[in-house]
C-alpha cells in the first residue's frame, strides 16, 4: 500500500488548466488532495481538469483570477479557503514567455508584462496565502526554469531574469517562513512537452535542444508533477530553500 498521501490537504495550483499545472493538479488529486485549479483565460481547459479529477473520484474547483491584480488575488484566496477550509499547498505555476524579443527591441510595457506574469504573480499569491498557512504550516512550490541558470534561449532574456528572480525569492522566503513550518521550494523544468514550446519554440530549435539533453528527449509534464509530489508530501518534510532540476541532464548544478 502506498504511503504517499495528500489526504486531508487542500492545494491551490495557479495556471492549472494546461501543461505542467494540469499534471500537478491531477497528480495531487489522485493522491487525495482537494484541488483548486486557477486560470486566467483558459476557462474551458480548467473546467476539463476539474471534470477529470471528479471522474477519478477527487474534489476540485476551477477559479478565475488575473494574478497580476492584487484585488483578484485576495478574492481568489478567500474563495479557496471557502472551498477547502485552508490552503496547505500552494503551487505558483502561472507564467509564460509572453513573446521572444531582443533587449534592444523591447519596450518597457513588454518588460513589465513578462515580469508581472512570472514574478509579480508569484509574489502576490504567496503574500495572500501566507496568513492562511501561518495557522497550520504548509508547502509553497514555485515554478522557476532552467533558463534561470543559462539565461534562456533567443529573445528570452527577461523571461530568464524573471525565473531567476523566482529562484532567489524562493530561498529568501524559505528562511523567512521556516519558523512557521512553511517549507518553500522551487522546481526548474527544462524542455517539457507543453503548448509553451509549441507556441514559442520552432521545431528546429526543439531538435537542437534534444541534442543537448543527455536523456535525448523532452520531458513530460507528469515528470515535473512527480517532483511537486516529493515537495508536497511527508517525504519533503526536511527540504526547504531548494530548487529541483527536472531537465533530463540539460543542466547539472
Amino acid at each position: 500500500m502506498s504511503t504517499i498521501s495528500l489526504a486531508g490537504k487542500t492545494a491551490l495550483v495557479t495556471g492549472g488548466g494546461t501543461g505542467i499545472g494540469k499534471a500537478i493538479a491531477v497528480e495531487f488529486a489522485k493522491n487525495g488532495a482537494k484541488v483548486i485549479v486557477n486560470y486566467n483565460a483558459s476557462k474551458a481547459n480548467a473546467e476539463e481538469v476539474v471534470s477529470e479529477i471528479k471522474a477519478l473520484g477527487g474534489e476540485a474547483i476551477a477559479l478565475q483570477a488575473d494574478l497580476t491584480k492584487e484585488e483578484e488575488v485576495k478574492a481568489l484566496v478567500e474563495e479557496c479557503v471557502k472551498f477547502g477550509g485552508t490552503i496547505d499547498i500552494l503551487v505558483n505555476n502561472a507564467g509564460t514567455l509572453v513573446q521572444r524579443c531582443p533587449i534592444d527591441q523591447m519596450d518597457l510595457s513588454l518588460y513589465n508584462k513578462i515580469m508581472d506574469v512570472n514574478m509579480t504573480s508569484t509574489f502576490l499569491v504567496t503574500k495572500h496565502v501566507i496568513p492562511v498557512m501561518k495557522k497550520t504550516g504548509g508547502r509553497i512550490i514555485n515554478m522557476s526554469s532552467v533558463a534561470a541558470h543559462n539565461g534562456g534561449g533567443p529573445g528570452a532574456v527577461i523571461y530568464a531574469t524573471s525565473k531567476a528572480a523566482v529562484a532567489t525569492f524562493t530561498k529568501g522566503l524559505a528562511k523567512e517562513l521556516a519558523p512557521y513550518n512553511i517549507l518553500v521550494n522551487a522546481i526548474a523544468p527544462g524542455v517539457i512537452t507543453t503548448r509553451f514550446h509549441d507556441q514559442y519554440t520552432s521545431a528546429e530549435a526543439r531538435e537542437n535542444f534534444k541534442k543537448s539533453i543527455p536523456l535525448g528527449r523532452e520531458g513530460a509534464p507528469e515528470e515535473v508533477a512527480g517532483a511537486a509530489m516529493l515537495l508536497a508530501t511527508r517525504y519533503g518534510s526536511y527540504i526547504t530553500g531548494e530548487m529541483i532540476e527536472v531537465n533530463g541532464g540539460m543542466y547539472m548544478d
